[in-house]
């Protein structure tokens, strides 16, 4: 079977994958976006999470016929080069990573977050934060690199 994508605004054909396949393997093993990440495989780390239509979804548990005619964004394709989303800028600004691991579903979450709430509270950052977990505990930087994200996106100084 064959399966057709939208992934970072590019059709893509898989003709080695399932409907049923999870997208996470479709992302990394078919596509090459390593960046995506596998952690549990039951969606409650948060390490694989993408964009489908712009909300953030776990990969790992979501099957790719549920994407079809949908577009996916996976870390790779949250900026273009040179420019990078608020959310990665912030990141890097205030060395959020740690081991780094999780830390490319965070920023899906973040982004996800900001696209609806472009100037989240403490409260509503931890709801929306609250299914990716980091190992490392970088949680008070992650909170302050989504503040930092919203501040840069109503065009703070970078």
């Amino acid at each position: 079977m064959s399966v057709q994508l939208q992934v970072n605004g590019q059709a893509v054909n898989v003709p080695q994958a399932s409907g049923e396949e999870p997208l996470l393997w479709v992302l990394r093993e078919d596509l090459g976006l390593v960046g995506t990440k596998f952690g549990c495989g039951q969606a409650a780390c948060g390490a694989c999470t993408v964009h489908v239509d712009g909300v953030a979804q776990r990969s790992c548990v979501t099957p790719c016929s549920a994407v079809q005619g949908k577009q996916v964004t996976t870390i790779e394709g949250l900026s273009t080069a040179p420019q990078w989303h608020p959310v990665q800028q912030a990141w890097q600004e205030l060395q959020v990573a740690q081991c780094g691991y999780c830390q490319a579903g965070q920023m899906m979450s973040a982004a996800s977050l900001l696209r609806t709430t472009p100037k989240p509270t403490d409260a509503q950052i931890d709801e929306a934060m609250s299914g990716n977990l980091c190992r490392c505990g970088t949680y008070p930087r992650i909170r302050a690199a989504v503040h930092r994200a919203a501040e840069i996106a109503q065009g703070g100084k970078v």
